[in-house]
């Protein structure tokens, strides 16, 4: 599984970080957020599959390789 980002529809509520702060951080300067993880493990993949539930902008997805 591999996360996209879609960075400039992020409204930087910080949900997707609350859900999986493994995967997703927010910039400094505006608090959009950043991927840290492209790629994660199976053990992280709840907490992304909830950040996409919870994206107030839909700028998450998780797609299968």
């Amino acid at each position: 599984m591999r996360v996209e980002l879609d960075e400039p529809k992020c409204v930087a509520s910080g949900q997707c970080v609350m859900a999986s702060p493994e995967v997703f951080d927010q910039r400094e300067d505006d608090g959009v957020a950043i991927l840290l993880e492209e790629k994660p493990g199976d053990e992280l993949l709840d907490g992304v599959r909830e950040a996409v539930a919870i994206c107030p902008a839909a700028a998450i997805r998780l797609v299968e390789e």
